[in-house]
C-alpha cells in the first residue's frame, strides 16, 4: 500500500496536540513535511509557506489545513491547483458559500476535499445516533461551555471576523447535533454576547428546531473556569439519553452504555486516507450553516472586553 504523503500547513497547538499523533497512528499516511510561519518540528522539511512547500518541498500527495479558516480558502485553493488532495480543520471556512468553489475544484481535479468535523468521530456518538433512531424524541438541550484561556491561548485570529469566537467549539456540538438527530435542524433565534473589545462572541444562546417543532436549545460560554461542559441531553420517551465529554460517553437514565478512549483525530486521518485512494469528496456544511445562521438571526449584545 502506498503511503500517503501528508503535509501539515499551520503548526500551531491544535496540530502539535491533535494531527501529528494522529498522522503517526495512521495506516497508510506518513507526514512528510510542515509549512508554518512560526514553529517546525525537528526531522520534518519545515517551509514558511503553503506557496514554498509546493513549489520548493518534497514531494506530497496531500495536505492537512490546521492554520485560521480566515486564511484557509485561498491555501486550500492553491493545493488543490497543485493537484493536491486538501483536509480542512474545523471550521472549513470563515463562510458557507466560499467552499462552493473549492468543491468545484476538487471535483474537477479528481481530488478529495474533506471537511472535517473531529467531535463526530467520538467513541460514542455513532451508539446515540443508532439509539435516538428508535425513540421518540422529546427535547434537546447543548451545554458547552469552556475556557478560552486553556483552549485558545493568546490566539486573538479567533477574536476577529471569522474566526467565531465561543462557536469554534459550539460548532463541535452543533457537528454532533446533525449526525444524531435523524431530521436536520434549523436556527429559530439567538442571543449572542460581543465583547466589547472583540469582533466574535464569547457566549451565545440558541433556539432551533427541526420541521416537527422539535424543541432545542443549546448554551455555548468561553468563560468557563474549573471543570468544563460538553454535554448534549435528549429527552425521548423511554428515558433521558446525555452525550457527556464532547461525545466520548453515552449514559442512558445515568446508566453508561457506551465510552471509549478519544481517537477522534486518528479516524479522521483513517477517513482522509479511504477518501483519497478514490479521490471522493466529503464536505458536510450542516454545522457551518447553523452558526452562519445565528450570526444572521442573533441579538447582539455588548459585555465586558475580553483580556487574554
Amino acid at each position: 500500500m502506498t503511503e500517503l504523503r501528508i503535509a501539515i500547513v499551520g503548526f500551531g497547538k491544535i496540530a502539535r496536540d491533535q494531527h501529528v499523533g494522529a498522522i503517526a497512528a495512521t495506516a497508510g499516511a506518513t507526514l512528510a513535511a510542515v509549512a508554518s510561519r512560526n514553529a517546525s518540528l525537528p526531522g520534518v522539511p519545515h517551509f514558511a509557506t503553503i506557496e514554498e512547500l509546493l513549489e520548493k518541498g518534497p514531494p506530497i500527495d496531500a495536505v492537512s489545513l490546521c492554520t485560521p479558516p480566515q486564511v484557509r480558502r485561498a491555501q486550500a485553493a492553491a493545493a488543490l491547483a497543485a493537484g493536491k488532495h486538501v483536509m480542512l480543520e474545523k471550521p472549513p471556512g470563515t463562510g458557507v458559500a466560499e467552499l462552493d468553489p473549492l468543491i468545484a475544484m476538487a471535483e474537477e481535479a479528481k481530488r478529495t476535499l474533506f471537511a472535517t468535523w473531529h467531535s463526530r468521530y467520538a467513541p460514542a456518538v455513532e451508539p446515540a445516533r443508532a439509539w435516538l433512531l428508535t425513540q421518540r424524541i422529546k427535547s434537546v438541550h447543548i451545554n458547552w461551555k469552556e475556557d478560552v484561556r486553556v483552549w485558545h491561548p493568546g490566539q486573538g485570529w479567533i477574536w476577529e471576523p471569522g474566526g467565531l469566537g465561543v462557536f469554534d467549539p459550539g460548532i463541535n456540538a452543533l457537528s454532533i447535533l446533525t449526525r444524531i438527530l435523524p431530521r436536520p435542524v434549523f436556527v429559530t433565534a439567538a442571543e449572542l454576547a460581543f465583547p466589547a473589545n472583540c469582533q466574535a462572541p464569547i457566549a451565545a444562546n440558541l433556539t432551533l428546531s427541526d420541521i416537527g417543532g422539535l424543541p432545542v436549545t443549546a448554551e455555548f460560554d468561553f468563560r468557563q473556569t474549573g471543570p468544563q461542559s460538553w454535554d448534549i441531553l435528549v429527552e425521548t420517551d423511554q428515558g433521558r439519553m446525555t452525550l457527556s465529554g464532547g461525545g466520548r460517553r453515552m449514559a442512558i437514565d445515568g446508566e453508561t452504555v457506551a465510552e471509549a478512549p478519544d481517537q477522534e483525530y486518528r479516524e479522521l486521518y483513517g477517513r482522509f486516507v479511504k477518501l483519497t485512494a478514490t479521490g471522493a469528496r466529503d464536505v458536510d456544511l450542516a454545522p457551518l450553516r447553523l452558526v452562519a445562521d445565528a450570526f444572521l438571526l442573533g441579538r447582539r449584545n455588548i459585555v465586558e472586553p475580553f483580556v487574554d
